[in-house]
C-alpha cells in the first residue's frame, strides 16, 4: 500500500513577501500553495477565483490558520483582459508590490479529437494558456521596472506525455511551457525569473468532477510511489521556485512527478 508523507511544516521561506494566486478557492493545487504561502510567513496574500462563494470560503479558511499574513480575496476571469488587469493593479496597490504570481488557473476536460469542437478547444485554450499569458503580460508590466519578481506557472507532464482525450488540454500545457520558457528569456533582463511545474497526477475534487474514477486509479497506479500526489506535494515544488532558494533557475518547467517525464 502506498504511504503519504507527512505534511512538510513552513520553514519561512516567503517571508516578507506578497503573493498573488490564481484560481486558489477549494481543494486544489491553487488553495495548497495559498496555505503553504502562509505557513512560509508571506506578507501578504491575495487569492482569485471566479467562484463568489468558493473564494470567501477560502479566504476564511486562510485566514483562520496561525500567522500574520494579511489575506485578500478578488474575483477575477482570466478570460478577460480587464478582469485580469482589475486585479493586478489592486494587489499591486494593496500590498505595495506583488514580489510572486503563481498563474494557477487551469481547464481541462476529455474528448476526443474528432469529436471536439471548435467552442470546447477554444475554452480550455483561452482559461488555460491566454489566460496564463495575460497574467504574466500583466504582472511584467509591473515587475520589470521594479527589476525583481517570480512567477510561476502550472502546467502538467501532458505538456510532454501522450493521454486518450486530452489534446486540447496537454496543448495548452505545451503552449504555458513554451511561454515559461520565451518569457522567462525576456524577464531575465530585468532579473524577474519564471518558471513552471508540471505535475503528473495530483487528486483533488475538481479532478474528481471532470475524469472518471477508473481513470484516476488507473494513472495513479501507474506512478512509481503506486498512488497520486498529495496537492501539498506540488504546491511545495511551487514554493521552491517562488522562494530565494531557486534564484538561479528560471526558464525551468520541473515535473512533479514519481515517472520519467
Amino acid at each position: 500500500m502506498a504511504v503519504v508523507p507527512e505534511y512538510v511544516e513552513g520553514h519561512n521561506l516567503l517571508q516578507d513577501k506578497s503573493v498573488l494566486i490564481t484560481a486558489a478557492a477549494g481543494a486544489g493545487i491553487g488553495f495548497a500553495t495559498a496555505k503553504r504561502a502562509v505557513e512560509e510567513g508571506a506578507r501578504a496574500l491575495m487569492i482569485s477565483d471566479i467562484h463568489a462563494t468558493r473564494l470567501d470560503m477560502a479566504v476564511e479558511s486562510l485566514t483562520s490558520l496561525k500567522g500574520d499574513t494579511k489575506i485578500e480575496g478578488y474575483i477575477c476571469d482570466v478570460t478577460s483582459e480587464e478582469s485580469v488587469q482589475e486585479l493586478i493593479q489592486t494587489a499591486e496597490s494593496h500590498f505595495s508590490g506583488v514580489d510572486v504570481l503563481i498563474n494557477n488557473a487551469g481547464l481541462g476536460g476529455s474528448r476526443s479529437l474528432v469529436d471536439m469542437s471548435d467552442e470546447e478547444w477554444f475554452k480550455v485554450m483561452d482559461v488555460t494558456l491566454t489566460g496564463t499569458m495575460r497574467m504574466t503580460r500583466g504582472m511584467l508590466s509591473f515587475m520589470q521596472p521594479r527589476g525583481s519578481g517570480v512567477i510561476v506557472n502550472n502546467s502538467s507532464v501532458l505538456g510532454w506525455r501522450a493521454q486518450r482525450d486530452q489534446s486540447h488540454y496537454a496543448a495548452a500545457k505545451a503552449g504555458v511551457m513554451a511561454l515559461t520558457r520565451c518569457a522567462a528569456v525576456e524577464a531575465a533582463d530585468f532579473g524577474v525569473r519564471i518558471n513552471a511545474v508540471a505535475p503528473s497526477i495530483a487528486i483533488h475534487e475538481f479532478l474528481e468532477k471532470t475524469t472518471s474514477r477508473e481513470l484516476l486509479q488507473e494513472l495513479a497506479e501507474k506512478e512509481a510511489f503506486g498512488r497520486a500526489a498529495e496537492v501539498w506535494e506540488v504546491a511545495n515544488v511551487i514554493i521552491f521556485l517562488s522562494s530565494k532558494y531557486s534564484s538561479y533557475m528560471t526558464g525551468e518547467v520541473v515535473s512533479v512527478s514519481s515517472q520519467r517525464a
